[in-house]
């Protein structure tokens, strides 16, 4: 039996057909969450719901997208947290609520003090409820999603399992509606590109589709936890899933052999607060890419340099081509490095402990 879950419920699950909350769901969530709670095992949840609930109260407007985001966010968020609280009451049990922005987890200072929040939240035995804190979120500094987030927050908190809930059962072969399709039960290591099989559809209420559950499922595998896409609408899910361990139809994603460091999980989700790009010659590219020992990015195989960024900032590593390598702490400001480009003998300018190779 596991001890520490991230559960992410979808907005789809949450949600009404017609808009609105569905508290029906939500109760009967709360009581599986509970029921984990009091068999020891310590649940974060990562909840979506906060826009859609706020949407079926006000009308829209005529807003544009952000402003109508951050004002059904600001109402719904308080609805659908105090849903949670009346509910987890109802059992006995305390949660709290964690509001947060891609913002607040782009240094490692303040993505540690966010897990720290957390941790202490869990030592005194209340359910942290997560969710993205919309009202001071602009565009390009949002998570994708609530996938994202989750992602996120499952690798911070060191979560054994990160648990999906969809409307769906999980991944499909095909057109979930077309009869001739089924789940794909398991995505091992080295096998994780479904784009094939992937629908490009989006969520009725959020943001992401099933793309995104993909990609950010993958990533949180190959980081050493396992990962399961499951319907979050079917009766028990959570029960079944965790406690009973039984064989339910779902996507699980098999985690590496070799999971990654803390610093390394940080760095892994950081390429949405990238300050700037480091470009690679090849011999440079293949030393970290396909060398047999772990490589740092030295100076003497960097060709260029682009974007303002500080020591200690995220970049992005490119081969001469452009392509996204990973993403690293640099060691140099912009400046310094473009002054060093090429040059042999100097310290990395991304040290291995801190560089993440897609």
């Amino acid at each position: 039996m596991v001890k520490r879950v991230a559960i992410k419920i979808g907005s789809n699950v949450l949600t009404l057909p017609e808009g609105g909350l569905d508290l029906r769901r939500i109760e009967m969530l709360v009581h599986q969450v509970s029921t984990l709670h009091k068999a020891g095992i310590e649940v974060i949840l990562i909840s979506s719901g906060a826009v859609a609930a706020g949407r079926a109260m006000l009308p829209d407007n005529k807003l544009d997208a952000v402003s109508a985001r951050q004002l059904f966010s600001a109402v719904g968020q308080a609805k659908l947290i105090n849903h949670y609280y009346e509910f987890f009451k109802e059992q006995g049990i305390f949660c709290g609520q964690v509001l947060t922005t891609k913002e607040s987890l782009g240094t490692r200072a303040h993505y540690l003090n966010q897990r720290n929040c957390m941790e202490v939240m869990l030592q005194h035995a209340v359910v942290p409820i997560v969710n993205e804190n919309d009202t001071i979120s602009v565009t390009e500094l949002m998570f994708t999603d609530n996938d994202e987030l989750s992602g996120i927050v499952a690798t911070m908190m060191g979560a054994e399992k990160l648990v999906i809930l969809s409307n769906i059962d999980g991944i499909f072969d095909g057109n979930p509606s077309d009869p001739q399709s089924s789940v794909i039960r398991e995505v091992l290591p080295g096998k994780r590109d479904l784009s094939s099989y992937i629908q490009s559809s989006k969520s009725s209420f959020g943001r992401g589709g099933m793309q995104t559950k993909t990609n950010i499922a993958s990533k949180v595998a190959d980081e050493g936890l396992e990962v399961i896409i499951a319907n979050g609408k079917r009766d028990d899910i959570l029960i079944d899933l965790l406690l009973k361990e039984e064989d339910i139809v779902c996507t699980r994603f098999v985690p590496s052999d070799e999971p990654a460091t803390s610093v390394k999980k940080w760095i892994a989700h950081s390429e949405g607060f990238a300050r700037g790009e480091i470009y690679l010659n090849e011999g440079a590219r293949l030393a970290i890419v396909e060398g047999d020992e772990a490589s740092s990015v030295l100076l003497v195989g960097v060709t260029r340099v682009e974007g303002d960024f500080e020591k200690d900032d995220i970049v992005k590593v490119m081969d001469a081509e452009g392509n996204q390598l990973g993403v690293g702490k640099t060691q140099y400001k912009s400046s310094d490095a473009r002054l060093n480009i090429g040059k042999k003998g100097k310290k990395p300018i991304i040290h291995y402990d801190y560089l993440y190779i897609f």
